[in-house]
């Protein structure tokens, strides 16, 4: 990246993460301005993956040299002022392998920054190098340049907070600012209820308390929220030229599984080194180019494995992490673990659902969608076939089939919110103030979009699940029959030669809501047995590509509808109204691509066709929003700018599906 290609808006903007896999997770951007409440340097699980709390937030950094000091870090308090604009000094920056500043001071110094997170430790480790520092015609004693004309020295001081992760911190007498030094590390504990913040490191350190008061954050402040922030500084590190590298490692205490000696023990600057290589090998080992990425998502819980839906503030969604470990883990081949997750969540399965979400905290499960557990069933038959085909020997297939079969009686019985399979073999959902699908937004009590009825996608879901349990048992072939004959008669809409979004709407028997929205196309890609094939299949991609199709994603509702809403932005209220009335969903591109090569064919020319417009532009966004990532949603109309979560799990999931469909000859 070019000295003027980091100063344009949108690079110095650009965000990068770290995730330590446990829910944890270090975040900022390119400009090292933080916009959000969730940039921080050292954001720990404590209890994994829920109960994330921000404990450092950021640095103050300046560097001193003959000729002046310099900083290398950049603030933004109220009401807009920028300082120190440590960025102005910025020439280069990477986020492979990890995240990388190239600084040029105006007197010619360069220095470089570097950060990652420790998968194995959770801990966040920077560097900084600077060439000066081991040039020997410069270094003289006491960190004198040749002349004797001043130091050469980095300043580094911790920003702390102490606070959950979607909440604010402001000066309070309660933050406790004193420092301990300990096995020869510095250990703050702002409050005593939370873990203490352990900081090791090859500088001097020196207690010097103070507060810096009003940042403000851009990004909270778009969103309509809370955007002022005080933090506090217990202190202030100082590197010397001799030590030729800087180094400062940052842990959650009790956050770290290592068990070799303490870093400062060891020596700050060597275990550094060890934990980059150790990091450096697991990421150059990764099979797939998006790898590393889909990695950030998967993360522990209560023994398995479970996908976070996004960074920043999503924990494990149900539906979220079954769409997305078809491309974070089936197709990049990490079958083991898509075992622990398919196992872990089985466990779950309560009256034949499966929770949507958990929440914050991490230990309360909440069962408040139709689709989740469907979708459960379409992954699960995704997984035995992925394994068959590898060999992998799934860890208790019998689990899954009893957990598929609840679900499926469970569904045939009837269970919660009205759910449950109807005298057409179709499955209804939804009481007043409900809203089960993935369309989920809600203003206050009021959902957006509530689709009671009989939803479209939850139908192709049902019907897919019928056809994956009549693998081990002919019980539900008749159901399955009946599903789909009720399907054909009922949901093509002739009006716009797709399908109708949901029959039986409000649970009023011949009532349609024929909203052109995206849900139809499950009926003919993204699932393994489409619903409709022939005339009225390619009708219905037809009917997509030509109203919601963008570069980005597909809208979730067409331009010309009323209720169409252009851009997703504004205050919370704004944003959910948006959410499902016209705002581009990354994810559903998917979905749709498979379904546009099995209307088309997929031969080589619509093979090259399908790169070039559909996935070359999702391709060029993993440079431009969440780096090396897929955003959450982006407006519906032009430019399409991303919003939402930067880094988003189904919508990187599904574009790694996407290159895999198109990187095999095979129809899909």
């Amino acid at each position: 990246m070019s000295h003027a290609g980091v100063r344009t808006i949108m690079e110095r903007d650009a965000e990068w993460l770290e995730a330590d896999g446990r829910g944890g997770f270090a975040s900022g951007t390119v400009g090292g301005v933080r916009m959000r409440r969730y940039h921080a340097l050292l954001l720990a699980a404590t209890r994994p993956p829920g109960g994330r709390v921000v404990l450092v937030n950021g640095l103050d950094v300046w560097m001193e040299t003959p000729s002046g000091t310099y900083p290398l870090s950049t603030q933004l308090y109220l009401p807009d002022v920028v300082f120190p604009d440590g960025a102005a000094h910025l020439a280069g920056f990477a986020h492979v392998p990890w995240p990388r500043w190239d600084f040029v001071l105006p007197d010619g110094t360069a220095i470089g920054q570097e950060l990652f997170v420790a998968r194995d430790t959770a801990e966040t480790v920077l560097r900084w190098t600077c060439a000066a520092w081991t040039c020997a015609a410069w270094t003289g004693t006491a960190g004198l340049d040749k002349e004797g004309v001043g130091p050469w020295r980095l300043h580094v001081r911790p920003l702390l907070s102490g606070r959950d992760y979607h909440a604010l911190h402001r000066e309070n007498p309660v933050c406790a600012l004193g420092s301990t030094v300990r096995e020869g590390c510095v250990v703050w504990r702002p409050y005593a209820a939370l873990p203490a913040i352990v900081a090791a490191g090859n500088g001097a350190y020196q207690p010097e308390p103070v507060w810096y008061r009003n940042f403000l954050y851009r990004a909270e402040q778009a969103r309509g929220l809370d955007d002022v922030e005080d933090l506090a500084s217990p202190g202030r590190f100082t590197f010397a030229p001799m030590d030729g590298v800087a180094v400062l490692i940052l842990r959650a205490e009790g956050g770290q599984d290592a068990t070799g000696p303490a870093a400062a023990q060891e020596g700050a600057a060597e275990r550094a080194e060890g934990l980059a290589r150790a990091e450096r090998a697991r990421r150059a080992g990764a099979a797939d180019p998006h790898g590393v990425a889909a990695a950030s998502y998967v993360v522990g819980r209560g023994g398995g494995r479970t996908i976070l839906a996004g960074f920043p503030w999503f924990t494990d969604w149900g539906r979220d992490s079954f769409v997305a470990m078809r491309g974070l883990l089936l197709a990049t081949g990490r079958l083991e673990e898509a075992d622990a997750l398919l196992c872990l969540w089985a466990g779950l399965v309560d009256g034949g659902m499966l929770p949507n979400r958990f929440t914050d905290a991490g230990d309360v499960a909440e069962f408040n969608a139709v689709d989740a557990s469907l979708w459960f069933v379409v992954a699960v038959g995704d997984f035995l076939d992925a394994a068959a085909a590898a060999g992998h020997a799934p860890r208790d297939a019998a689990v899954l089939a009893a957990a598929v079969e609840a679900i499926l009686d469970g569904y045939l019985r009837g269970t919660r919110h009205g759910i449950g399979c109807d005298a057409d073999g179709l499955v209804r959902a939804g009481v007043p103030g409900s809203q089960l699908t993935w369309m989920d937004a809600r203003i206050g009590d009021r959902p957006v979009t509530p689709r009671i009825g009989k939803p479209v996608e939850i139908q192709a879901l049902w019907i897919n699940a019928l056809f994956i349990a009549g693998r081990w048992s002919t019980r539900w072939a008749p159901v399955e029959r009946a599903a789909r004959a009720a399907f054909a008669a009922r949901f093509p809409d002739p009006a716009s030669g797709g399908l109708f979004d949901v029959v039986d709407a409000d649970h009023r028997p011949g009532a349609t809501d024929g909203c052109v929205r995206p849900n139809q196309i499950l009926a003919v890609g993204g699932l393994p047995c489409p619903v409709v094939e022939g005339d009225l299949a390619r009708g219905v991609v037809a009917l997509v590509e030509r109203v919601l199709l963008t570069p980005l994603g597909l809208r979730s509702l067409a331009p010309d509808d009323p209720q169409y809403r252009p851009h997703y932005r504004g205050d919370p209220a704004a944003r959910d109204a948006a959410y499902h009335q016209g705002t581009v969903w990354p994810w559903l591109m998917g979905p749709f691509v498979e379904a546009w090569l099995r209307v088309r064919g997929a031969g080589p020319a619509a093979q090259a066709e399908a790169r070039a417009r559909f996935l070359a532009p999702l391709q060029a966004h993993l440079e431009t929003a969440g780096l090396g990532h897929v955003s959450e949603v982006a407006d519906g109309d032009p430019p399409h700018v991303p919003g939402g979560c930067p880094f988003q799990a189904w919508s990187l999931g599904e574009l790694i599906r996407i290159e895999r469909m198109l990187a095999d000859a095979r129809n899909p």
